[in-house]
């Protein structure tokens, strides 16, 4: 699926970010269905295969060795275990199979793996995603050849508010890896994370940013911070639930093909809310027990929540159709 979204001004995106709650979620979900099926949710498996001891010092995440983070670092999983997990995420009725590494890069080392995992899991007949941090050129060239889908990279909030969060790389080392990973052909699934302590400005640039690539990312991950233990972040104020809901509305029309991810959080999110983003254009998911380290909630409540919504999971077929009518 091709995205085609004009260029966003921040005027544009700030003035739609203001318009009263009912005039926008009309809007946001006028949108949707003009682009999706409004009551099918894609669902995506989310697997760590190679946690703690990460270089970088992103400040919402217990996988940093600076955060002081007790977490203990692993080396990255075999492949059989990891197409094991992507084999059970497919019986389970998941379309994506994201696959994430805690690291600043990867190492030449570990490139033959990672190769093998896209290319078994792309055997099973899922899409493939993975996030390992910047890539080199040489490396986007082997995981494109091996059919790796979407290339998980989050710009996690505005340029201005960056270096407030994380100081090891800079906002536009995210960028130039973005740019690389699409120029060779792969998909970009890239969003941030709200309650990090930024201001309504910084979530509306964001979004701008991402609105604004050429294309927009194919998919958006819209998460809400989960403060963990022994990070500069583990006291950070909640986001207004209202204000994470506006920030969904405001994706889903900025970047109306895209696929809008509720991500990190829903743990901690009532059924109401939830279903006030589904309602606002989030239209993906990952299920399962926990999201690298965080928790997620249990497979029976989506599936207790989708009941009551009339929400049904997209299947691998319906995804292909929505590809090919682009």
């Amino acid at each position: 699926m091709k995205n085609t979204a004009p260029i966003w001004s921040r005027e544009a995106a700030q003035a739609l970010y203001d318009l009263p709650l009912m005039d926008l979620l009309f809007r946001a979900q006028t949108v949707h269905r003009e682009n999706f099926d409004p009551n099918k949710v894609q669902t995506s498996k989310l697997l760590s295969i190679k946690t703690g001891g990460c270089a970088e010092d992103c400040a919402y995440c217990s996988q940093s060795a600076r955060n002081g983070s007790k977490l203990s670092a692993s080396k990255l999983i075999e492949v059989q275990r990891v197409l094991t997990e992507a084999r059970k995420a497919r019986d389970g009725g998941a379309t994506r199979f994201c696959m994430g590494a805690a690291w600043r890069e990867p190492k030449d080392r570990d490139m033959d793996a990672l190769v093998a995992m896209v290319e078994g899991v792309r055997e099973m007949g899922m899409e493939t995603c993975m996030t390992l941090g910047m890539l080199d050129d040489n490396q986007v060239v082997r995981l494109r050849d091996a059919g790796l889908d979407y290339y998980n990279h989050n710009i996690d909030t505005s340029e201005r508010y960056y270096p407030e969060v994380i100081t090891t790389r800079t906002f536009a080392d995210r960028i130039d890896t973005m740019n690389r990973v699409q120029e060779a052909g792969i998909k970009v699934c890239s969003g941030g994370i709200l309650g990090m302590g930024e201001e309504v400005e910084d979530r509306v640039d964001m979004l701008v940013t991402l609105a604004n690539m050429n294309p927009a990312p194919d998919s958006v991950p819209i998460n809400m911070l989960m403060p963990q233990e022994d990070t500069p972040l583990a006291d950070a104020k909640p986001i207004d639930p209202i204000d994470f809901v506006r920030v969904i509305a405001v994706a889903r029309i900025m970047m109306p093909q895209s696929y809008v991810r509720l991500s990190a959080g829903r743990s901690d999110m009532s059924e109401e809310l939830q279903a006030m983003c589904f309602f606002a254009g989030a239209n993906s998911i990952f299920v399962g027990e926990t999201l690298l380290t965080a928790e997620n909630p249990e497979e029976d409540t989506d599936a207790i929540l989708f009941a009551k919504l009339g929400l049904q999971a997209e299947t691998s077929v319906e995804k292909s159709c929505l590809d090919a009518a682009e």
